[in-house]
């Protein structure tokens, strides 16, 4: 049985971990921020998770590199290799290879599994992004974000599933006396070749003052910075293709690229929360000058 604690520390990991991919994450420096011995660090950290610490560190590293070699096209693949955390090109290849079918290389040429995109297998997204593709991009503005703080809960999947994460963290805002006016998803995975039931979700409730008692809950900052925004409105499997419409038809064109911290979305009803599975939305997505 997990306590508390030791969730708590697990998610300070986790924290550092999506911060800055490029840091140094072996288990030594991981186990030592979680104040644990590496062997007993091993084992809570893959009981919490359910992959090993070298797997979800190498998992985390290829799909942002993936990300970055398809919205960073001027970014040479060796830069890109050495921001996602990989020591050589080398090591970098072979393990792209490993994870996705073919090279650095060939995937920014194009050769990627569009075939399989992983939205597929839920029958449900797949239909609403047939139905989302004909219609016109919804309008975009550019605007700069001040950091927020938050208190969170992470899940693991694109689904429905998602909504246990947000009843947990309404319980917990209900048992501080904490309101839930600023409700934030942090959308850390693609699911254009990330399998749904991988993708990486984190539920999430603006403070305005620090969370003392941590384990399930924790608290994080999201960064501020230039976001691309916009309002979306649909039901239950229509966000998905609104976003990987934003991301496939405005980004190339606009003049940026994709940054490096996770999009998210700001709800103003959330699909997760509501009984007739209807979100109204806005979409945030993070930007770097091309």
């Amino acid at each position: 049985m997990l306590s508390t604690d030791q969730v708590a520390r697990i998610n300070d990991v986790l924290y550092a971990i999506h911060r800055d991919i490029s840091a140094d994450l072996g288990a030594v420096e991981l186990a030592r921020l979680a104040a644990w011995s590496e062997q007993h660090f091993h084992r809570v950290f893959r009981r919490v998770t359910g992959e090993t610490v070298h797997g979800y560190v190498r998992r985390t590293r290829l799909e942002q590199a993936a990300n970055q070699l398809t919205f960073h096209r001027g970014t040479p693949i060796i830069e890109i290799a050495q921001k996602c955390g990989f020591a050589s090109l080398s090591s970098f290849s072979q393990a792209f290879r490993a994870t996705f079918g073919t090279s650095p290389g060939r995937w920014r040429s194009g050769e990627q599994p569009r075939g399989d995109r992983a939205w597929r297998a839920d029958p449900e997204i797949a239909a609403a992004y047939e139905r989302i593709d004909a219609l016109p991009l919804p309008s975009i503005r550019l605007e700069n974000l001040a950091p927020q703080p938050v208190a969170y809960v992470r899940h693991q999947g694109y689904g429905r599933s998602i909504a246990n994460a947000w009843q947990a963290l309404r319980a917990w805002c209900e048992l501080e006396s904490r309101e839930m006016t600023v409700q934030i998803g942090l959308h850390h995975s693609n699911p254009a070749w990330v399998p749904l039931d991988r993708c990486r979700y984190v539920a999430c409730v603006g403070i305005d003052r620090p969370v003392l008692r941590r384990g399930p809950v924790s608290s994080l900052v999201i960064p501020g910075g230039l976001h691309a925004r916009c309002r979306i409105e649909g039901r239950y499997g229509e966000l998905l293709p609104w976003i990987n419409k934003v991301v496939t038809r405005w980004l190339p064109d606009s003049g940026y690229q994709a940054g490096t911290t996770p999009a998210f979305v700001r709800y103003h009803r959330n699909q997760f929360l509501a009984t007739d599975e209807r979100f109204d939305l806005d979409f945030h997505l993070p930007l770097e000058f091309a």
